[in-house]
């Protein structure tokens, strides 16, 4: 089932995504109700009527009035928290070795993440980012879930069960302001507080049965073998796998829930796959050629995103009619 937040005339609605079409959940079925946030507290016995409703459209028994005149949302307009967290070795491994330094051995014995801005979460469609954050604006390739029950101290081997469903995720980030904040050892906070971009629908698990595949040695929790790729301007830049995933989101899981609340409606990323995003593309780029032209997003450049079963995320980067910058506001600058 593909779940799908839209708004029509001030208004946001909870649908699904069938056959290419849009349908209003809650004018299917009374006691579902007509936002995200509010299905997802359900549970599990509003994600079966949601499931039944789909079942009755493509048989035929739910006529069903097709959503025509509407804006795309976020799945999640309004998570409750957004983490982030560093699951794929390759892209550890490659960004450290572009900068000279040994791969880090903390990697490998616990998956890590970070909060970042879940009032900044993002559908499809326009971004508008500030003149600082094109200092270096850079796309990251991601999976991200959604949480679907409060759970605490949850064990890997239990975890997938909290998982409401799947989503592509483009954590945008603007690395000068991320660098120069990162060197007192705190953040990333400005750097990615702007905007991050997940769509365009809510895949629940069920969907995903067919790629399952086994985690990597030593891990516990479910693996799919999605492809992932990214485009700019038509142009493709990234390409990877989720089965390239070292932590699985089981164990992320088991680490976010440790002595804390998770719930439902919590957004957790994978973080960026080996080859996605430009400052690893770059530093590669530069280690193998001193000539290489380093690429970063300009203002007016299309992000395609796309993930096997997951759908493609599209974005158009614009820029701010603004002069206002927070990098001169440094003091004691040299």
């Amino acid at each position: 089932m593909k779940l799908i937040s839209y708004k029509t005339e001030d208004q946001e609605h909870l649908g699904v995504f069938v056959k290419g079409h849009i349908y209003n959940l809650n004018s299917c079925d009374k006691l579902i109700p007509d936002n995200m946030n509010e299905f997802l507290y359900g549970g599990e016995e509003l994600m079966d009527r949601a499931k039944k409703v789909v079942l009755d459209i493509k048989s035929g028994k739910q006529e069903a009035k097709e959503e025509v005149f509407f804006e795309v949302l976020a799945p999640v307009p309004h998570p409750s928290s957004c983490r982030d967290g560093y699951a794929f070795r390759q892209h550890v491994a490659s960004a450290r070795r572009n900068r000279r330094v040994e791969m880090i051995p903390e990697f490998d014995q616990y998956p890590i993440f970070y909060f970042t801005n879940h009032n900044a979460i993002q559908g499809a469609g326009d971004i508008e980012c500030m003149p600082d954050h094109f200092e270096k604006l850079d796309f990251e390739l991601e999976a991200a879930i959604v949480i679907g029950k409060k759970g605490r101290n949850i064990p890997a081997a239990e975890a997938d069960s909290y998982i409401a469903g799947y989503m592509v995720m483009n954590d945008l980030s603007a690395r000068t302001l991320q660098m120069e904040e990162m060197l007192l050892n705190l953040g990333p906070a400005k750097g990615k507080d702007f905007s991050t971009v997940i769509g365009p629908w809510l895949v629940t698990p069920d969907e995903l049965e067919e790629f399952k595949t086994s985690p990597k040695a030593g891990h516990v929790g479910n693996a799919y073998d999605l492809a992932m790729k990214c485009w700019v301007n038509g142009v493709e830049v990234s390409s990877g796998s989720m089965a390239d995933m070292d932590w699985t989101f089981a164990e992320i899981i088991e680490r976010c829930s440790y002595g804390a609340d998770i719930l439902p409606g919590d957004v957790i990323g994978s973080g960026t796959v080996g080859t996605g995003c430009f400052l690893e593309l770059n530093g590669t780029g530069l280690l193998n050629d001193p000539n290489y032209k380093p690429q970063w997003l300009q203002p007016g450049d299309i992000v395609e995103m796309e993930i096997t079963g997951l759908g493609r995320l599209t974005n158009t980067i614009l820029k701010s009619d603004t002069d206002w910058s927070i990098l001169k506001l440094k003091k004691n600058r040299e």
